[in-house]
């Protein structure tokens, strides 16, 4: 047997004995020995593979899987610009704590200093975005490799599920020719693992590690950035602390559960008559500035559920982070939930008077629409700019069992399609995505999936507005920037959107008004797109007539 196909082979029976039971892999020459092996893996019924030709693609699909699961996906790629392909998708698991275990193919150090094809220099390659690196000897016809082999897959796995903080992690592989299995199978040494199937050296399951957050205060308020799940708004319900969501009411359920709360925080004179002695924040907030503005208020008191190092404080006032809470010490005050409960109702019959009344379609109706239709037990991917916006700001009622998806950790608009359709793959359930055009075209060829691959059941709704939307509502929307707006900032692009899906072979709907959305969300099975056309034009405008209607309300 050829140094290069032991390698490989041991590589991927480790993997397999540490959990692994996903890999991304994309096609090339120098990782030829990990494709084999992982083939062989998948025929057996090691391993689920998933096949991929665009690298960036495939590594938000690794994301994907890897942040529905929770556990480590292998994703494997050959060498040179392949590698870096990567980049975008292992700086989102590092900033969002998502387990992946990238394995580069390379060339061996003889063939780097001569100038050989496809040649970069990998050492490092994605700087401290991983938790752990190690470039593996190049393999040779000797004994002692094994345990060498399995121990550093071993050492990568606790790396990127780690006991504090989970991430991405990169083992960079070079290979010698041949790249091939040959006739020959003997080898100077058994290359077998543990017997039982199991690791070559065993490692705590970090993932049942618990790390407690301690409540103090009578008037909380428990923000969820990340969903937050059912235990989140049972507590919150339990102690009468209202819970509000980045993602309005998806995900949450309980009588606790505040679907207005963007609305409602970005009243000033609402906040100063309701604000919290404690938030508790789960996850990392990323897309409102009046959640950042209450969690950097000096008088208000910050704990965080955030399992990882890296936690946002935006006045370095966080007093206390873990992975889950615990019983708060003082009882809640009676009248403190009411209060918010009151106003929630409010602000939603404002937001929904204002949406009756305004032409359709528009971000926030498309949005409330969607989150009308979920089934039970959907999984929703939410692309950031507008869109995140829009299931906030849409106000509507919770939808409790939705599980909600989005890629906060950079908030890029990078591999978002590859991304849902990662986490559709192993959500057992149907899966939705709301993106806006832009972030549905930067990442397009994640609809190119091979023939044989798996196609998850995804339904991907498409906000084509022309452009960059999300600046018509920041400071260079304004008037007096009007004359270079179009062409720094709108971008428009013209492009036909259901043209593009056929050439991928994707089913494409343009809904033009609400019954034929509510009908095309109804439709089930395999990829398809749904696309609406809104006018980027009018949403600064819809949205100030959206906050001074709350802000009646609240009088």
């Amino acid at each position: 047997m050829n140094p290069s196909t032991a390698q490989a082979r041991v590589l991927v029976d480790e993997l397999i004995r540490n959990t692994v039971t996903h890999a991304v892999l994309c096609p090339g020459s120098r990782n030829a020995p990990l494709s084999i092996a992982l083939f062989g893996a998948a025929e057996a019924g090691g391993v689920s593979l998933h096949v991929r030709i665009d690298e960036r693609s495939a590594g938000f699909l690794a994301l994907g899987i890897a942040a529905r699961t929770g556990r480590p996906v292998a994703l494997v790629c050959t060498s040179g610009t392949a590698a870096a392909n990567f980049h975008p998708a292992v700086l989102e698991a590092d900033r969002a704590g998502v387990p992946l275990i990238v394995l580069t193919a390379d060339r061996p150090p003889e063939l780097r200093a001569a100038g050989a094809n496809q040649v970069i220099d990998q050492d490092r390659l994605y700087g401290d975005a991983v938790r752990y690196f190690n470039e593996l000897a190049v393999a040779e016809t000797h004994t002692g490799q094994n345990a060498y082999w399995r121990s550093q897959i071993c050492r990568a796995w606790n790396a990127a599920y780690g006991e504090w903080r989970s991430g991405p992690v990169h083992l960079n592989v070079p290979f010698r020719e041949p790249l091939v299995p040959d006739a020959d199978d003997t080898w100077p040494e058994s290359l077998t693992g543990r017997r039982h199937g199991q690791r070559w050296t065993e490692l705590p399951d970090y993932g049942a590690v618990p790390a407690f957050v301690v409540p103090s205060a009578r008037c909380g308020l428990v923000i969820a950035c990340d969903s937050g799940g059912s235990a989140a708004g049972e507590w919150a319900e339990t102690h009468g602390w209202p819970i509000i969501s980045e993602t309005g009411g998806a995900g949450l359920s309980g009588d606790s559960a505040i679907t207005s709360g963007a609305w409602l925080l970005a009243i000033p004179e609402f906040v100063a008559e309701h604000k919290p002695e404690q938030v508790l924040c789960i996850g990392r907030p990323t897309v409102f500035r009046q959640v950042q503005s209450l969690l950097a208020d000096v008088d208000v008191e910050v704990l965080l559920v955030r399992p990882d190092t890296d936690w946002p404080a935006p006045s370095h006032n966080v007093r206390q982070v873990g992975q889950w809470f615990d019983e708060p010490t003082k009882p809640a005050d009676p009248d403190w939930l009411r209060r918010w409960q009151e106003a929630d109702g409010a602000a939603r019959t404002a937001v929904a008077e204002v949406l009756a009344a305004e032409p359709w379609p528009n971000g926030p109706g498309v949005a409330d629409e969607l989150l009308a239709a979920l089934p039970q037990d959907s999984l929703l991917v939410v692309g950031s700019s507008n869109p995140s916006r829009d299931i906030a700001l849409a106000a509507g009622a919770a939808r409790p069992g939705v599980v909600v998806h989005r890629n906060r950790g950079v908030a890029g608009i990078d591999g978002t399609v590859s991304t849902a359709l990662g986490a559709a793959m192993v959500h057992h359930g149907p899966s939705f995505a709301l993106l806006g055009d832009l972030t549905f075209l930067h990442d397009i060829n994640g609809l190119l999936i091979g023939t044989g691959e798996t196609r998850p059941d995804l339904t991907i709704v498409v906000l084509n507005d022309d452009g960059g939307g999300i600046f018509s509502l920041l400071e260079q929307g304004g008037p007096e920037h009007e004359r270079g707006f179009e062409r720094v900032f709108g971008t428009p692009h013209g492009s036909d959107i259901g043209a593009l899906c056929a050439g991928y072979r994707v089913p494409h709907t343009l809904a033009t008004t609400r019954e034929e959305l509510r009908e095309a969300l109804r439709q089930r099975g395999g990829v398809r797109v749904v696309e609406v056309r809104v006018e980027r034009e009018t949403r600064r405008g819809l949205h100030g007539r959206l906050r001074d209607a709350v802000a009646r309300a609240l009088r």
